[in-house]
């Protein structure tokens, strides 16, 4: 199917969307296959490879426990976080893994086999799910590969995959594959970008379903931020890496109890932070449009809906018409990263989830602040700019330092590029679609040793301990 707002923006568990989320469900749907073949009663053992990114930094990013889960038939977007700890608590302590829900397996995180040295020619992140019976006889093989956000990718169907999204894209009622077509779209039909998302959306879903599917994944953005801030102390991990969201929000309450407008960027800041503590705890998030990045859309919207002008004197359907617009036209500019490049930190290093994310972030606020399409496709445009060549080193593996605080530094990006765009009339020198095309050939040029393989930079240069 086409590239939607809720493919981009979907729920999920920490710490990483191409790392934990696409992985566990890569695992369920070999389990459901397993399931449904009819074999499943025959199976007496089982092998997991894990190629390239996932093998090199597989542990810091949960990608082995995810894989447990999905094997027993779990999916990143139902699970809950009590339900995480009780399954992986279990399996540690007996040593056993329920596969598809219902045949016991002695099997665990160190019976997976890590190549990090093996890249399979399809995509960084690979893996392959094999089974056999008493007598070592394969009954079902399968290699998939999480291609960024918690999409996945089958081997040997990527041009029956690519044709069908092609043909669902016929079926839109307004098909856009680049800016240049989506800010067609918008001159030829009289439509803001976010309207021209919301039209395609309707073909899929009725009016309501969209908006109240869009103000659900809002919801869990709040209840992320709420959660985070209850917690304290470390981040697992061995890091040390201490939580600082709790603290800052307390010195927030008090310094700042009326939302005064110079306070805004430490608002920001708490959001962005507070968001992917949480997901380097494992915790519930949004994919937006990744894990890595899923502090900075919240974080934004977060002004929109406190910082914006006259949003001291909205309702609550103001309030929710903003996110539904913001979301609707961050999910178009998204559509733009996934049909010409990646968001994908292993295939073309951060700039490819912090800089999209950022875009994405930029273009939204430029149109709920009232924004033409020029102006929105040039805040994308400029924040992706001032992204690109961004790497991808996490210390240790982990989606902590320095992918924390990028957020929120991405999120600022994100609100000085809107309002650029904004005090300018739409016309600019450099295209959106051109700054999207370089980030994919700089991605494409980067060392694989700076895209999540924690070989290289802030990862080898940092003492983890």
């Amino acid at each position: 199917m086409a590239v939607g707002v809720f493919d981009l923006f979907s729920v999920g568990i920490g710490p990483s969307s191409s790392h934990t989320v696409g992985p566990m469900r890569a695992a369920a749907v070999f389990a459901e296959e397993l399931a449904g073949s009819g074999s499943l009663d025959k199976v007496a053992g089982l092998r997991v490879d894990l190629y390239g990114s996932l093998a090199a930094t597989g542990h810091g990013h949960g990608t082995m426990t995810a894989i447990l889960l999905g094997l027993e038939g779990f999916h990143p977007e139902k699970i809950l976080p009590a339900e995480v700890e009780e399954r992986l608590a279990a399996i540690a302590e007996t040593g056993t893994l329920q596969l598809a829900g219902s045949v016991p397996l002695p099997y665990g995180v160190k019976d997976m086999v890590l190549r990090p040295l093996t890249v399979l020619p399809r995509h960084t992140n690979g893996m392959t799910f094999t089974v056999t019976d008493e007598a070592g006889e394969t009954l079902h093989k399968a290699t998939f590969f999480s291609v960024g956000g918690g999409f996945i990718v089958r081997e040997g169907e990527e041009d029956a995959a690519l044709k069908e999204l092609d043909e669902s894209k016929k079926e839109l009622p307004l098909p856009f594959r680049t800016a240049a077509e989506l800010l067609g779209r918008c001159q030829s039909k009289g439509l803001s970008i976010g309207e021209v998302m919301f039209v395609n959306e309707l073909a899929s879903r009725s009016e309501a379903e969209i908006r109240e599917g869009l103000l659900h994944i809002y919801s869990v953005m709040e209840e992320c931020v709420a959660t985070s801030l209850k917690r304290e102390g470390l981040l697992p991990g061995g890091l040390k890496v201490r939580r600082r969201a709790p603290d800052w929000h307390e010195r927030l309450e008090k310094e700042d109890k009326d939302r005064d407008a110079k306070y805004w960027q430490e608002w920001v800041n708490l959001i962005a932070l507070a968001v992917n503590e949480e997901n380097a705890s494992g915790g519930r998030v949004v994919t937006a449009p990744t894990n890595g990045a899923a502090g900075i859309i919240p974080a934004v919207l977060y002004y929109a809906l406190h910082f914006a002008p006259g949003m001291d004197k909205a309702t609550q359907e103001d309030r929710d018409d903003v996110v539904v617009k913001f979301l609707l036209t961050a999910g178009a500019i998204g559509v733009l990263y996934k049909e010409q490049a990646s968001i994908s930190g292993a295939e073309v290093g951060c700039q490819g989830e912090v800089g999209s994310a950022s875009s994405m972030a930029a273009g939204a606020l430029a149109e709920v602040m009232g924004g033409t399409p020029q102006q929105v496709e040039n805040a994308a445009e400029i924040a992706m700019e001032h992204n690109l060549g961004l790497t991808c080193d996490p210390i240790g593996g982990l989606v902590q330092v320095p992918c924390i605080e990028r957020n929120a530094i991405a999120a600022a990006k994100a609100i000085n590029a809107a309002k650029m765009a904004l005090w300018g009339d739409g016309t600019h020198r450099v295209s959106l679609d051109e700054v999207i095309v370089t980030m994919r050939e700089t991605g494409r040029d980067m060392s694989s040793k700076y895209k999540e393989t924690a070989m290289g930079g802030l990862a080898v240069n940092v003492v983890e301990c």
